[in-house]
């Protein structure tokens, strides 16, 4: 698992790199084609997606310019690649292939709320920090994400995993098969992780704009970045309490 994590890191930097010349944001965001590394090696390799998509990302950075703001990056890009498989996982035993609609339609879902919950993480932190305000940000990283991994997931996953599961290098073959968790626990995951992702995307685009304010963050600033900073806080707890019932 740690050289899948390794090469998962080097994977997805190898690619990251030569679009730093292509920015969306100069010096934040760029074109990334890179995108559908971490959600296709998150449901080929599991954990080890997580955190090489994490520091995968920290390699790509740092030849942009490393900054404050790459903390938040790492988080988001972990969770990039932690919460695809893991919410495949607790929803169905199926494999991660397109194989008929449900199978399509699960995996655009899935890989859209990933894809939405890290942009809120790295839109949530760099408006607290005061680089880019929440709506600017964390939609364009939103549509990054969203578009390339659902134009190349679902065609790689139909490509890769059954060579991946011949060879035996799954992760769950490698980390053999996990313990069963009461129905009504992962149920409850999963409605709060989804619950808690749109929740905070959306309250981060009303406080950004300024036509919400939290009642537990009242702070009417031209910048708004405290009350973003604050406001999405709660929300993104309820997301992690829902990761840890998974």
């Amino acid at each position: 698992m740690v050289v899948l994590a390794a090469m998962c890191a080097a994977l997805y930097a190898a690619i990251l790199i030569p679009f730093k010349i292509v920015p969306l944001i100069p010096g934040i965001t760029e074109f990334r084609p890179a995108n559908a590394v971490p959600v296709v090696c998150s449901f080929l390799f599991g954990p080890a997606a997580a955190w090489g998509a994490a520091f995968g990302n920290v390699i790509g950075d740092f030849f942009g310019g490393l900054g404050p703001g790459d903390l938040f990056g790492f988080v988001g890009n972990l969770l990039y690649g932690f919460v695809p498989y893991r919410l495949w996982e607790a929803l169905t035993d199926r494999a991660p292939v397109p194989r008929g609609v449900l199978d399509s339609l699960g995996l655009v879902a899935v890989i859209g709320l990933a894809a939405m919950l890290c942009a809120t993480v790295i839109g949530w932190g760099l408006n607290w920090l005061g680089f880019h305000p929440f709506n600017v940000l964390g939609t364009i990283v939103l549509v990054n994400n969203v578009v390339v991994a659902l134009a190349l997931g679902p065609f790689l996953l139909a490509v890769l995993y059954p060579r991946v599961e011949r060879a035996r290098l799954l992760y769950r073959d490698l980390l053999g098969p996990r313990a069963p968790r009461p129905r009504w626990q992962t149920r409850a995951g999963v409605l709060l992780v989804v619950a808690g992702t749109v929740s905070a995307f959306a309250a981060g685009q009303l406080i950004s704009t300024g036509r919400w304010l939290p009642p537990w963050a009242p702070w009417e600033t031209a910048s708004l970045q405290g009350a973003v900073g604050v406001g999405l806080i709660p929300l993104l707890a309820v997301v992690i309490v829902g990761l840890a019932l998974l």
